[in-house]
């Protein structure tokens, strides 16, 4: 059996854009990557198996385009491009076919339309203002993903104000602010995901490298503080900046990436919602800024940006212990991994 991930990479040296691999579960091994789509920083990207909706820059503008899959290649539809850097994030809405953008360079949340021919239309848009955090990296406000909540709000996490937005979402993709969140001074929140019943989230912070465990009330679309981890050890005294965060389909297990360790590290979610860290295991590379499961999450494959290739593991399902498989499977700049 055979199924293909989805590269989205910088383009600062010899990539060209947006990248495939195929993995076969029954040799266990990633294939030789090819090139999907030409683009310009395709940092991060989505996909619904038909379409792919990718971070785009040209020049001095940056925005999000939409493509066509054909095959192993996709097709440009169309694009949303403004002055400025491109943005860091791209949520996708299936139900409403809605696109979030968050940009971390200008502090702005974007919605958009998408056509069924992949059209884009513009639905709101709003701007993060505010006190930030003592860090060098907060020097403003810095939304850094947007996406949904089990119950269809909007979330928005801001690494430069260490704070969780909530907004009511509409069906034509207008925002309303619900609620907010403030995690300590210097936590950086980057990426977000809900358990499986939707009552907890776990929030990951870049700068200070820590996993929060957040009680979620859908009543009020708040969150509360329950936990909060390290993902790397006590000792690490170098530079690491948490990335990437995924929860397996059964609710067991937190897969998280440190940029600096470069480890991607396993929590065992407990009965009360709480995680405890069971593995931290080598990405066999340098800054691992994504990684993705497989669709039965038998395997996860994890993308080293500085040192271009990408790393393939086993994942055992009741332990959730990754076994490494093969690295140095050739891959240019890859910073976002997505199933295809």
């Amino acid at each position: 059996m055979t199924e293909k991930f989805m590269m989205g990479t910088y383009t600062k040296k010899s990539s060209k854009g947006i990248y495939g691999v195929t993995l076969d579960t029954q040799t266990e091994r990633l294939s030789a990557t090819w090139l999907v789509a030409d683009s310009e920083k395709p940092s991060y990207l989505q996909t619904n198996g038909k379409q792919v909706f990718a971070v785009r820059q040209e020049g001095d503008r940056g925005g999000i385009a939409t493509y066509a899959i054909d095959g192993d290649h996709a097709t440009l539809l169309d694009k949303a491009l403004g002055a400025g850097s491109p943005p860091a994030y791209v949520g996708y809405d299936a139900d409403y076919q809605l696109l979030f953008v968050a940009n971390y360079h200008t502090a702005v949340i974007d919605v958009y339309k998408l056509g069924a021919d992949g059209k884009l239309t513009k639905t709101d848009s709003v701007t993060h203002e505010g006190a930030t955090g003592p860090q060098p990296e907060q020097d403003g406000p810095h939304p850094h993903f947007a996406d949904l909540t089990p119950d269809h709000r909007l979330v928005v996490c801001d690494l430069g104000m260490d704070l969780v937005v909530v907004y009511d979402l509409t069906e034509d993709g207008k925002l309303a602010a619900k609620s907010r969140y403030q995690s300590e001074a210097g936590f950086g929140s980057r990426h977000l995901t809900f358990s499986t019943d939707g009552k907890f989230a776990y929030l990951l912070g870049e700068l200070s490298s820590q996993l929060e465990v957040l009680k979620y009330d859908a009543k009020s679309g708040s969150f509360s503080h329950v936990q909060t981890i390290k993902t790397i050890p006590a000792d690490w005294t170098a530079h690491n900046g948490a990335a990437a965060i995924h929860l397996t389909t059964d609710g067991k297990f937190i897969y998280t990436s440190n940029r600096g360790e470069n480890t991607i590290a396993v929590f065992a979610v407990q009965a009360d919602g709480t995680v405890k860290h069971v593995q931290s295991i080598s990405t066999e590379g340098d800054f691992p800024r994504d990684f993705d499961l497989s669709k039965d999450e038998g395997y996860l494959v994890a993308s080293n940006q500085n040192s271009d290739n990408l790393t393939l593991y086993k994942r055992d399902a009741a332990s959730g212990k990754l076994t490494l498989l093969q690295k140095d499977v050739a891959c240019p700049e890859p910073v976002c991994v997505k199933q295809w």
